[in-house]
């Protein structure tokens, strides 16, 4: 055996040596969860299925700290304004702080009503659709994360919940027309992710970095962009974040989060970013750095909301099953003890900081490029589809908006390098035959032009120009010459797939464990 060979297998080694310490952390996590749960279910019946539960719980914890916390910080990751470790940290003390200080007392034992509780039989079989689904959920959060793909945490439970309740009640059992509403939200939150993330990239390149002035403008526009997302976040926690420990209708968040951010513009933001601009030099890297802190205060802010919210699908089927073993009645809202609610907030976190920087990896670098700008404008669509969804009543998944931010990013920006290549291509072949260096003057008077001295050069262009001989066939042949791909289209078809798939995929699953449980218990 050579030195190469040697050196690949101690790498080999390495990779093996630490990916089972990940998983002693975990399993290490989940005998603490039996141990604990064990001192206090002796004597109660069905306190062993209670430990079970809190167990699966555990299980279900790491994989929405291992999948779904990727949305709120790999952007910023991606965009390089924050190390992978600094991400982490920002992310689990947020999460962590989002469940434990908001998450609230009770939470809805049947996510999103998609089941009708009354139609199951008797309190056992309630346990054991709830842990069914909750190892289902989990299970098929497991093998996204493995694969690379940023999946729904809230969809897997539904699924799960669905699949498992189907298979203790029959089809008459389902709420269909809430499943409809989910499946519609496939589409409405990646596509409202993508158009809102694409506006407020294309305004923060009209308005400052396509000026040629880019420190003046961006004096100007900056501190209006991020007292815009001050206004939507302020609003967005509000709604999402602190509903639990503090009720506001969707008009007084507006209001309140305007009035915030109004002082932040005046007391804050003009005169810093002012300050800031005029030191800075006229390049879009100088722009965006002045987004960088807005990025990280986004993404603390993302992460506490998503604690808030997204532990209950770990923590909603298992308060379940504490009250139906505590009470042996079926509830609709559960109180969630401390220690249940420690399980999801702790297995978020360990979730994160042991399986996190894989999907990080995804959703901030393998999908497109981001940058400080198009990472906030990523963080922009998170909130206000948020904001839009909450006021309309839509289900909405915040990982699916925020995966379709960035896909909408890419795009646009696809969109307009091929416009500018073809924009070149015909101020070139307007100029056939002329001396080069006269094009070559031409092109870079061009490329330093303002907005409306490149549309009046252009406008100038086509009426000298004679009438164009391309046929239709041709016109796309050329689109195609020019066409810059800047989105891997690997990563949107696997993607895509995944998320069409989550609900009957946890579904399936939830029903096999169910006869499973049903078959031991039986």
């Amino acid at each position: 055996m050579d030195m190469k060979d040697l050196d690949q297998f101690e790498k080999a080694t390495i990779s093996g040596r630490s990916e089972m310490s990940r998983f002693s952390m975990a399993l290490l996590f989940i005998i603490g969860i039996m141990v604990y749960s064990s001192t206090f279910i002796q004597g109660v019946p069905g306190g062993t299925l209670l430990m079970v539960a809190a167990m699966i719980g555990g299980y279900m914890a790491i994989n929405i700290g291992a999948n779904d916390v990727a949305n709120n910080v790999g952007p910023a990751v991606g965009s390089k304004t924050l190390t992978l470790t600094g991400a982490i940290i920002i992310a689990v003390i947020f999460e962590a702080a989002g469940a434990l200080v908001a998450g609230g007392e009770v939470v809805d034992t049947i996510k999103k009503g998609i089941i009708d509780p009354s139609l199951i039989g008797d309190t056992n079989t309630f346990i054991w659709v709830m842990m069914g689904a909750l190892l289902a959920g989990a299970v098929w959060l497991n093998i996204a994360t493995a694969l690379g793909a940023p999946v729904s945490t809230t969809h897997s439970i539904v699924g799960g919940v669905l699949g498992a309740g189907i298979a203790a009640g029959g089809m008459d059992i389902a709420n269909w027309s809430k499943m409809g509403q989910i499946a519609a939200s496939w589409i409405i939150s990646p596509v409202m992710g993508a158009i809102i993330a694409a506006t407020f990239l294309y305004l923060i390149k009209r308005t400052i970095t396509y000026q040629q002035d880019m420190a003046t403008a961006a004096a100007r526009m900056v501190p209006i962009f991020v007292s815009f997302m001050i206004w939507a976040f302020g609003t967005y926690l509000m709604l999402k974040g602190l509903k639990k420990i503090w009720a506001v209708d969707f008009l007084e968040a507006i209001a309140i989060g305007f009035a915030i951010a109004v002082a932040a513009y005046f007391v804050i933001l003009r005169p810093r970013i002012g300050r800031a601009a005029a030191r800075m030099k006229n390049t879009k890297e100088s722009v965006n750095q002045l987004f960088s802190i807005p990025l990280i205060f986004a993404a603390a802010m993302l992460s506490f909301a998503h604690g808030a919210n997204d532990v209950a699908n770990a923590i909603g089927p298992l308060a379940a099953i504490n009250d139906a073993v505590l009470k042996g009645a079926i509830v609709a809202k559960a109180a969630i003890p401390l220690w249940v609610m420690l399980v999801g907030a702790i297995g978020i976190s360990l979730g994160l900081a042991l399986y996190g920087p894989k999907l990080i990896r995804t959703v901030g670098s393998e999908i497109t490029e981001l940058d400080q700008s198009r990472a906030f404008c990523v963080a922009m669509a998170a909130s206000i589809t948020v904001i839009i969804a909450t006021h309309f009543g839509l289900p909405v998944s915040s990982t699916h908006i925020a995966v379709g931010g960035i896909f909408g990013i890419g795009f646009l920006r696809e969109y307009l390098k091929t416009s500018h290549a073809k924009r070149i291509h015909e101020i070139k072949d307007h100029h056939h035959g002329e001396d080069e260096k006269l094009i070559e003057d031409y092109l870079d008077n061009f490329e330093q032009a303002s907005l409306p001295e490149k549309s009046a050069m252009l406008d100038k262009l086509k009426k000298n120009s004679k009438a164009s001989t391309l046929n239709k066939k041709e016109r796309k042949s050329l689109n195609k010459i020019y066409r810059t791909e800047l989105v891997k289209r690997t990563a949107l078809l696997k993607i895509a797939a995944a998320w069409i798939i989550t609900v009957p995929a946890s579904g399936i699953l939830a029903a096999i464990f169910y006869f499973t449980i049903r078959g031991i218990m039986v």
